[in-house]
């Protein structure tokens, strides 16, 4: 018997409902802090992010600060992160380029054009900013639990997030941050499918598990 096809746009209400406006686990209070602390986040943790935040933020609270700065003067701050000198690299170069936060550009296209902003960390700051989302973020817990629903296919986050787009009007836009905390806090490597919202219309639990809680 042939799947019923899922009505996604109606099927993502509750876990957009469950996030809504719930903030990137990145700690940033404004748009330059989270430009910077996304181009940071590239292979790193949040959590690791998060804790050298304070004294990196301290030492150069705004692009202009930054705009002043060598990579060399940056490295001591981010020496925990993960191609800590390219990133530092990257940040006072775009720094040198806006010179003020009030000059941060708010569009897909003009963020992607800098060295260590990619699609994903783009939706990121504009999500950030509050602005209108030109993109869905796919970050590596949406990479696992999108394909995983059935929403979307592949390992591929551009193609990823263009079957997302496809499926869902723009005013659901945020499923990305709602599918990445899921995948957080619940759809994590080792699901625990008995406690998702989404399990009626998953993929993996009704197909893979046969709709059965495993341990159950």
């Amino acid at each position: 018997m042939k799947k019923e096809a899922v009505n996604w746009p109606e099927a993502v209400k509750p876990l957009l409902k469950k996030y809504k406006d719930k903030p990137h686990p990145l700690e940033a209070k404004n748009v330059y802090q989270y430009l910077v602390l996304v181009v940071l986040s590239a292979q790193s943790s949040d959590a690791l992010v998060n804790s050298i935040a304070p004294e990196l933020f301290d030492a150069f609270p705004d692009m202009e600060a930054l705009s002043q700065a060598t990579p060399e003067a940056l490295l001591p701050y981010i020496s925990k992160i993960i191609n800590n000198r390219n990133k530092a690299k990257w940040l006072t170069g775009i720094a040198a380029i806006i010179k003020e936060d009030k000059n941060i550009p708010l569009s897909m296209d003009a963020l992607v054009k800098f060295s260590g902003i990619g699609r994903k960390s783009a939706n990121v700051i504009l999500r950030g900013a509050g602005a209108p989302p030109e993109g869905i973020i796919v970050d590596l817990h949406v990479l696992r639990v999108a394909p995983r629903l059935g929403i979307a296919q592949g390992d591929d986050a551009v193609k990823i997030e263009k079957q997302l787009m496809e499926t869902l009007p723009k005013s659901e836009w945020d499923i990305g941050m709602a599918i990445s905390f899921l995948g957080r806090e619940i759809c994590r490597p080792k699901p625990a499918c008995d406690k998702c919202l989404m399990n009626k219309v998953c993929d993996y639990f009704n197909n893979y598990l046969g709709g059965v809680v495993v341990g159950k």
